[in-house]
């Protein structure tokens, strides 16, 4: 969950945009005024205790944050710039967290189900370590966890993830050559839909619009707006139209080459660039008779 806020105040500052190391998104107002910029580390309040987070956005409005979170009051505040000796407890964090990761993967081993580790993430202060995990269906681990406080003696969460947050977690590289969107810069998971597939004529070969996460790439959604505006200026898939002396239906759309194909009752198929097509006569569309 990302941190509770109070919009109630008039005239409050904008809102800060963070990100914590677990991935979880913050807002806070900066009441001291620090001379913050983006990509900055700051120490802030939590929950129970302090985390470090990062910049990510400097000025996000009442509206925008609304339309992330539910409206609450917000204890929370922004303590310091991250100093040297912060920055360099951070950099030891990482074989801490290895050490967790060892000791979870044992205790695991007693157990009677099944969990992939993915991450383990302390809490800066050390207040709580957040372990997340994959495994198949829901998983009673109530037991488990009281044996990992008593170990760690913090505070314990367990976090299953999805396969996106995974690829998020794991990183890597997709079929375009770059690195993963929700690795790189994609701060929000928006659904994709196999009518955007549809929409981008995609959907014969659903393995090839799938991503290492399994679910649908997420740049169909990026360019879902494209192909619905392009779209408005070509046929519907059905239109009856007269071609050559022939009558024939609209088989398929292309937006991107402005295409498209035509099929007679014979399922011959014929290519128009759109300009050809606007000069044949229409017998009738989809939402019409047949013709």
């Amino acid at each position: 969950m990302v941190e509770p806020l109070d919009l109630d105040e008039e005239n409050s500052p904008e809102y800060l945009e963070v990100i914590f190391r677990t991935g979880r998104l913050g807002y806070y107002q900066n009441t001291s005024q620090l001379p913050l910029k983006p990509d900055d580390l700051i120490i802030v309040e939590v929950d129970r205790g302090e985390d470090i987070a990062q910049v990510i956005h400097l000025s996000v409005s009442d509206e925008e944050v609304l339309a992330q979170i539910p409206q609450t009051p917000n204890p929370f505040k922004i303590k310091r710039i991250a100093t040297e000796e912060d920055i360099e407890k951070l950099r030891h964090l990482p074989d801490e967290e290895k050490k967790a990761a060892q000791i979870f993967a044992e205790i695991l081993k007693r157990y009677s189900f099944e969990m992939k580790l993915i991450d383990t993430v302390y809490q800066f202060d050390g207040n709580k370590i957040t372990f997340f995990f994959t495994a198949e269906g829901r998983i009673d681990f109530r037991v488990f966890v009281r044996e990992l406080a008593n170990v760690f003696r913090t505070r314990i969460e367990l976090h299953q993830t999805t396969g996106r947050d995974e690829a998020r977690r794991m990183g890597g590289f997709g079929m375009c050559g770059l690195s993963y969107c929700c690795g790189n810069f994609l701060k929000h998971f928006n659904q994709v839909t196999i009518k955007m597939a549809r929409d981008q004529n995609l959907a014969g070969n659903l393995a090839k619009i799938s991503g290492p996460c399994g679910r649908l790439l997420c740049c169909l959604n990026f360019e879902e707006d494209f192909y619905m505006e392009e779209g408005k200026l070509l046929p519907v898939p059905g239109t009856c139209v007269e071609y050559q002396g022939i009558k024939m239906y609209v088989l398929k759309t292309d937006p991107l080459k402005k295409n498209i194909l035509l099929s007679d009752d014979d399922e011959n198929i014929t290519e128009l660039d759109l300009e050809t097509f606007l000069t044949l006569k229409i017998l009738s569309s989809p939402d019409l008779e047949l013709c």
